[in-house]
């Protein structure tokens, strides 16, 4: 049974970011706001949902006039609006139908359908969501409300993991029903619930249970059952890379823009998708340039990784690897090790021990083999070689630095000397 706070302390007006005057009554705080409220769960930011009887977003204008904050309309036709602060947002939205309890009727669980009125303090669960959050229950309201916008159907997984909650049986079995309408649904919206999945460690069930009832095929059609090891492999592997190498934990949370995946999410994501088919499947789903070509680039150069567990890579074909795998390469390695792992090829700590070399050479910016310095230029092979612009120059450089990163040079002008040897 879990423990409610029904004071609602989160939602009280001196914690507010706002005066409540500024939303007059009626106004309600709604769905995950008074949820997460209820169950004491505290982000760093803010994300308050609210809904009045009317002039949502002559209200939400005002609103954000009064504090000098941002302003978006999310829906003129459905009246929705967003004031931006700088530690959160507040969505108010119209109220659907003439009273509260007809808008939460349209909600998608019982659980994102309890009321609260910040003026009197007072809660309204006309569906007994409150019952559900005590017993940890995702509960569909109606059949109905899913059909209206199908990708609630995969936020009752991704809520699922997010909470620890399990899916009443009648809900998981509509679930199941409904999960060919997925396909009608954007890719970017499928994509948005596909990341909080990829992102939330303890998530590897509520993906296993989703494949279970047949939630991926539209979408994810080379992700199997057999995938779902693998990604638990990858949450080990990269705790423990993590503990090992103090930078490696960095490297692998770093995003490249807030609604991007981590480094650590795409290596889970490359497991859901083959080689051949990774362009499509993520291309469907509006996964960014940089995002898609880092999950082929994992599996371009996963091979390498892979052959390290039988044979050593020489220093020119180390130098070729980081050429190409670039900033890529701590995904590349924890996929390496969880499928050598998974595969039962070598034990885990065995394998991390394989791959190692080129882990401290990548996380060690001074490296010539993982971080190479120009003894020179391009254009000092132009100038001092009298040579015109061409290939050769590219291959020049090349030669140059395999000369360098194998010893053999160790100055400017022993590298000129080497590649006069090399026309």
């Amino acid at each position: 049974m879990t423990t409610l706070d029904f004071t609602v302390a989160a939602l009280a007006p001196e914690r507010l970011p706002f005066s409540l005057e500024w939303l007059p009554p009626p106004a309600y705080f709604v769905g995950g706001t008074v949820r997460d409220a209820l169950l004491q769960r505290q982000g760093e930011r803010f994300d308050i949902d609210c809904v009045v009887d009317s002039g949502a977003i002559t209200k939400a204008r005002a609103l954000a006039d009064h504090y000098q904050a941002g302003f978006v309309v999310l829906d003129r036709d459905r009246q929705i609006a967003r004031v931006v602060f700088d530690q959160g947002t507040v969505d108010i939205a119209q109220m659907v139908g003439e009273h509260l309890e007809t808008d939460l009727n349209r909600r998608d669980f019982t659980i994102n359908a309890i009321a609260y009125d910040p003026h009197n303090q007072t809660l309204f669960d006309p569906l007994n969501g409150i019952a559900d959050l005590q017993q940890g229950l995702i509960q569909m309201i109606a059949k109905g409300n899913l059909q209206d916008d199908p990708l609630r159907i995969l936020r009752a997984y991704r809520q699922g993991a997010q909470l620890q909650f399990s899916l009443q049986p009648k809900t998981r079995k509509a679930l199941r029903k409904l999960a060919p309408l997925l396909k009608t649904v954007a890719g970017e919206r499928v994509r948005t619930e596909l990341n909080y999945l990829l992102m939330l460690p303890q998530a590897t069930p509520w993906l296993a249970l989703a494949i279970e009832d047949q939630i991926w095929p539209a979408w994810l059609p080379d992700f199997t059952p057999d995938a779902i090891p693998q990604l638990e492999q990858i949450d080990q592997v990269a705790w423990l890379l993590s503990k090992i190498w103090d930078g490696f934990g960095t490297q692998l949370a770093q995003v490249a823009s807030p609604q991007a995946l981590s480094a650590l999410g795409l290596a889970k994501l490359a497991s859901l998708v083959t080689a051949s088919r990774a362009g499509v499947t993520l291309n469907a789903l509006k996964y960014s340039r940089a995002e898609v070509q880092a999950v082929q680039r994992a599996w371009q150069y996963l091979p390498q990784v892979l052959g390290l567990m039988e044979q050593e890579m020489g220093l020119e074909e180390q130098y070729f690897f980081f050429q190409g795998v670039g900033d890529g390469l701590p995904m590349v390695v924890v996929l390496a090790v969880a499928m050598a792992a998974h595969q039962d090829i070598l034990r885990e700590t065995r394998a991390v021990g394989v791959v190692a070399p080129l882990v401290n050479a990548y996380l060690d910016p001074q490296n010539p083999v993982a971080h190479p310095i120009p003894l020179v230029s391009g254009t000092d092979l132009i100038n001092q070689l009298n040579l015109t612009p061409s290939p050769q120059i590219g291959t020049l450089l090349t030669q140059i630095q395999l000369a360098h990163i194998q010893g053999q040079i160790h100055t400017p002008a022993e590298a000129i000397a080497f590649a006069k040897t090399q026309l």
